[in-house]
């Protein structure tokens, strides 16, 4: 059986042989980077200098671990190691990226040892034991440090993005106010082009998440809504509070998303997400109208609680939302305007269902039947019976009644009638 003080001691004679060509390997593994990890070599010089110095101090605190018989569970990674892994917070450099570079250069390192190992040790066994040793005292020392240079990176990301999110959110907010006359500096500033069309969003947590990271959720909702419109770029989104974010997509035609792809969209998202729709806008002025329409809207929403709807468009609902901010006044209209039939029961709402998809196919008993997956006859009786609660011909006040339907089924309870 080998003694562990021999084994011991050819470890440290190999670690010295290695540490004298330091310099040469950490030289090897930027040339290993630059192929296999390119992303992280080509960047400014101080960076490449940052991940010199990182590997340098890596490969010899690793073999002064084997020298000195250092426990590598109680090290601490290099400090020029931990300020390269914020430093690619800092750029976006993918966490993944930097995890497996310390993988790469574990086995590059290893693989000189191996080579280097029969010289000094021409025993076999001792051989093979010494090398079973220093994988196994590697591998701990490597995942020691990367948990450590995770950790800086993870907390450099959120710090930055906090910051990053606080100075684009004043810059937005500048801009909505009439500023940012220096078009492309603020493009710069929000990383967002402003020439072109925009469709503003405000999406928002009507009560607490029932999971944390709640910006992290609507920011998810904003990019599956993104990909039902004909993007000419990534969505700005911008945290208004921890439960509420603005956002506006860049548009290359105009367009609003299609209903079923944002029911499909919130249907898999928090139960309290909702989020209101302007209409499509051109250049800065359409950035910031498109906004204010969506604002007019979430107020109503907000007003009309949770018997509103979780999709409200500035399209659908935005007549009213102009005409008053008032949701009682909304209701009372509603009431004048639809009689018995904004009763807030299932039987009426049939009814105002079927009338509401009448009217929005022009008038075509057949349309809508096709619409509502039912026999004309029927849409044609239920058209009758709300024309006798209505008590006058849908014709005599068309633009009037279609307008109070489409409140009726966005904002619900909210100005609905109750018994």
């Amino acid at each position: 059986m080998l003694d562990e003080a021999v084994v011991t001691e050819n470890i440290a004679r190999l670690a010295a042989r290695l540490s004298e060509r330091t310099g040469e390997l950490t030289g090897d593994l930027v040339v290993l980077y630059a192929r296999e990890l390119p992303n992280l070599v080509h960047d400014d010089e101080s960076v490449v200098s940052l991940l010199s110095a990182s590997l340098y101090q890596n490969i010899d605190t690793a073999l002064r671990i084997f020298q000195h018989g250092i426990d590598p569970a109680r090290v601490e990674a290099p400090a020029a190691a931990m300020e390269y892994a914020r430093r690619l917070a800092q750029r976006g450099i993918p966490v993944i990226d930097l995890i497996r570079a310390y993988y790469l250069g574990q086995t590059a390192i290893l693989n000189h040892a191996v080579a280097a190992a029969p010289e000094l040790i021409p025993d076999p066994l001792l051989l093979g034991a010494v090398l079973g040793r220093a994988l196994t005292i590697t591998f701990t020392f490597i995942d020691r440090v990367t948990q450590q240079v995770v950790s800086a990176y993870q907390e450099e990301r959120d710090r930055w993005l906090l910051n990053r999110s606080a100075m684009r959110a004043a810059r937005v907010r500048a801009l909505l106010e009439g500023g940012g006359a220096e078009l492309d500096a603020t493009e710069a500033a929000i990383g967002y082009r402003l020439r072109g069309t925009h469709l503003a969003m405000i999406v928002w947590h009507g009560l607490d998440p029932a999971h944390g990271n709640a910006l992290g959720s609507l920011e998810l909702v904003a990019g599956e809504i993104a990909a039902a419109l004909p993007t000419a770029g990534e969505p700005l989104f911008v945290p208004v509070d921890e439960l509420c974010a603005w956002v506006w997509f860049p548009l290359s035609a105009p367009a609003l998303p299609g209903e079923e792809h944002v029911e499909r969209v919130l249907g898999k998202a928090d139960p309290a997400v909702r989020l209101v729709l302007g209409e499509p806008g051109e250049g800065v002025d359409g950035f910031r109208r498109s906004h204010r329409q969506a604002v007019r809207v979430h107020a109503l929403a907000t007003a009309a609680g949770e018997h509103c709807g979780r999709v409200l468009t500035f399209r659908d609902v935005g007549a009213i939302a102009l005409m008053t901010s008032d949701l009682a006044a909304a209701r009372t209209w509603v009431a004048e305007t639809l009689g018995e039939l904004a009763t807030g029961d299932e039987q009426h709402e049939r009814l105002r269902e079927t009338l509401r998809v009448f009217l929005a196919t022009g008038g075509s008993y057949t349309a809508a039947a096709g619409r509502l997956t039912m026999h004309k006859n029927s849409v044609q009786y239920r058209v009758r019976k709300a024309e006798e609660i209505l008590g006058r011909p849908v014709a005599e006040s068309r633009l009037d009644i279609e307008l109070a339907l489409k409140l009726c089924h966005r904002l619900g309870g909210a100005v609905l009638l109750t018994r």
